[in-house]
């Protein structure tokens, strides 16, 4: 990188610069760079959360669990009572889906039972709007 000073020797051609003039480039890349610095939208990882207001004094009281267990032969028992057939089992899940505040509803099938008895007692649930419906016991499937 050296540096010629004064003109060329007379009669001869002037030769073509071989560097490139990198500062105009370096400073688009600049430019661009802060540009995008700019306009990222700042990432947000809040989780928006509605918490009560006011004291609680008073313990929140347990919920009302209702237990529905599925044995191996495909036999419904609710609160272990056996429900005689999906008559008798669609007018307790009606009666639970008729409350304002409904019950939880356990739904604990056997690790023998065929799929399409618990899947039957799923679809009922869901027929008739019964909303806190939760599967237990799954550790048993692992």
């Amino acid at each position: 990188m050296s540096m010629s000073v004064g003109s060329p020797a007379a009669g001869a051609d002037p030769e073509p610069m071989m560097e490139m003039n990198m500062t105009p480039l370096i400073d688009v890349m600049l430019v661009l760079i802060i540009m995008l610095i700019i306009t990222i939208p700042k990432q947000n990882h809040a989780v928006n959360l509605n918490m009560p207001v006011g004291k609680t004094d008073v313990p929140p009281t347990p919920p009302v669990v209702i237990t529905i267990d599925v044995d191996f032969d495909g036999t419904i028992l609710w609160d272990n009572v056996v429900v005689p057939d999906r008559a008798a089992l669609e007018a307790k899940m009606n009666s639970v889906a008729a409350m304002a505040d409904q019950p939880e509803v356990h739904l604990r099938p056997n690790k023998l039972v065929e799929y399409k008895y618990v899947a039957g007692v799923m679809a009922t649930a869901q027929r008739l709007n019964v909303k806190k419906i939760g599967m237990v016991g799954n550790e048993q499937f692992q």
